[in-house]
């Protein structure tokens, strides 16, 4: 089962992700591709991992998300993936400009072959205003692409508002 999860900043996505994880059945891999950037951020990081249970396995990754999905794939675990919009900041903040094509092919092409559960967590970003700056504009259109790619790839999509899940697909 592939699901992806969305949801405005605090709207409960992430709480919901791992309410969803944690009832598989299976083995929780918890992939987090968040990098600590500043002291918030990092204490942000932290609160998440001390609400996680001890027993799911953490996996940090920024950038290749595809292999690291591949690496530990296996029938038996659920991988959470938390999350997409964070990693689609860092391939786009990289010093090399092709890299979030190229990351975010090899994602695609490698989802349907893969036979973990897999839980992608992100933002959805395309909801408010078009906001200002090239870059940031390229961060909303290319979460948005994202979105668009990944949902037919799944089996279902949620939408999270105040903790409240509502089922798209």
């Amino acid at each position: 089962m592939k699901q992806l999860i969305l949801g405005g900043a605090r709207s409960g996505k992430s709480r919901y992700a791992e309410q969803l994880a944690g009832l598989s059945g299976k083995r929780v891999l918890y992939l987090a591709t968040a990098t600590a950037g500043d002291q918030e951020m990092a204490a942000r990081i932290q609160l998440h991992q001390q609400q996680r249970p001890s027993s799911w396995q953490l996996i940090e990754e920024e950038i290749c998300l595809a292999k690291v999905l591949f690496d530990h794939d296996a029938t038996d675990h659920c991988i959470l993936v938390d999350c997409l919009t964070l990693w689609v900041s860092n391939l786009l903040c990289h010093e090399n400009p092709r890299l979030l094509d190229e990351q975010k092919t090899a994602l695609l092409e490698i989802l349907p072959k893969l036979s973990s559960d897999i839980i992608f967590v992100s933002n959805e970003v395309g909801m408010g205003i078009i906001p200002t700056g090239e870059l940031n504009r390229r961060f909303v259109d290319e979460s948005g692409w994202l979105h668009q790619a990944l949902a037919p790839l799944c089996e279902k999509v949620t939408f999270v508002a105040a903790g409240l899940p509502l089922a798209l697909k």
